[in-house]
């Protein structure tokens, strides 16, 4: 019979450990897959001797891990047979959910939400394994309302019926401000240079400045409300690379309620997050258009 390892020093045992869930079955299975295995009291996990045991617990809990997959997409699959999704925005392929929808902020941050989507950057769509179908239905109205949003023709009719609007004018408007690569800062709190800084324009690295003042209702209209009795000066702005982002160190905690109304903070994760995805997705376009001239040279 196996004795438990001892934690005395005299003679370590050559073995491996495994954390396993606390349901009868899948201890089952690994008694029957590892027959030398033994509970540990002191290490509060199941002990396993040998000089490959790590190597094969791994590859065990692998398999368990595919299996539970493959069990949860079948599930997945029959769910969608009884109550499928009908859209033509939606293919049910033999491995996945395929989603094509014309380019919408609003589709690509659900379907991010949704578990293990991937963007299939070859053939321009993104593939939802079956396991996630009930978080792809839950998802899916909001997904294929962004999606008709934005197809052409709609987008189009919708550009016509804004002509000569007053919201034509403030869309133009804003468009033009903001391809100024420029930001209000309170001229008596100015933001780090070269880091990358939260904004409410979203993630950006500041330049410089050359101490040219903003006008408040500048500020308000297309940036943020701007505070009484506070001077405002224009720093230069620009986007955050992809190296940048990701070696920046994030704040601990979300920014609070002054240095929202301030107009800058030290982004936290999930903004750097946000931001690091859009510029690695703005890295694989580049490089795409770069391909594609490559092969018509």
């Amino acid at each position: 019979m196996e004795k438990e390892p001892s934690d005395t020093p005299r003679k370590p045992r050559v073995g491996a450990t495994a954390d396993l869930p606390h349901d009868r079955i899948t201890v089952q299975r690994f008694r029957e897959s590892f027959p030398r295995a033994r509970w540990s009291d002191s290490l509060k996990a199941w002990f396993v001797p040998g000089r490959t045991a790590e190597r094969r617990i791994g590859r065990w809990l692998a398999e368990m891990e595919a299996e539970a997959d493959a069990f949860a997409d079948e599930k997945g699959r029959d769910a969608f047979a009884f109550d499928p999704i009908e859209s033509r925005y939606l293919e049910a392929a033999p491995s996945a959910f395929q989603v094509r929808t014309p380019y919408s902020r609003t589709v690509v941050n659900e379907i991010r939400e949704i578990p293990f989507a991937r963007w299939d950057a070859d053939r321009r769509l993104w593939t939802v394994p079956y396991r996630a179908f009930d978080e792809l239905r839950r998802r899916w109205p909001a997904i294929e309302a962004a999606a008709e949003r934005n197809e052409p023709e709609v987008k189009k009719a919708r550009r016509e019926a804004m002509k000569g609007t007053d919201e034509a004018e403030a869309w133009k408007a804003k468009l033009r401000e903001r391809r100024r690569k420029r930001y209000p800062v309170p001229a008596e709190d100015l933001p780090p240079f070269e880091r990358a800084i939260g904004t409410h324009a979203g993630v950006v690295i500041f330049t410089g400045t050359d101490g040219e003042l903003a006008d408040p209702v500048t500020v308000s209209t297309f940036y943020f409300p701007a505070a009484e009795r506070v001077q405002y000066v224009w720093v230069s702005s620009r986007p955050g690379s992809l190296e940048e982002l990701v070696t920046t160190w994030p704040a601990r905690t979300p920014p609070g309620d002054e240095e929202i109304a301030r107009g800058w903070w030290l982004p936290d994760l999930e903004e750097l997050r946000t931001a690091r995805r859009k510029a690695r997705s703005k890295r694989r376009t580049k490089q795409r258009q770069e391909e594609e001239r490559n092969d018509t040279a």
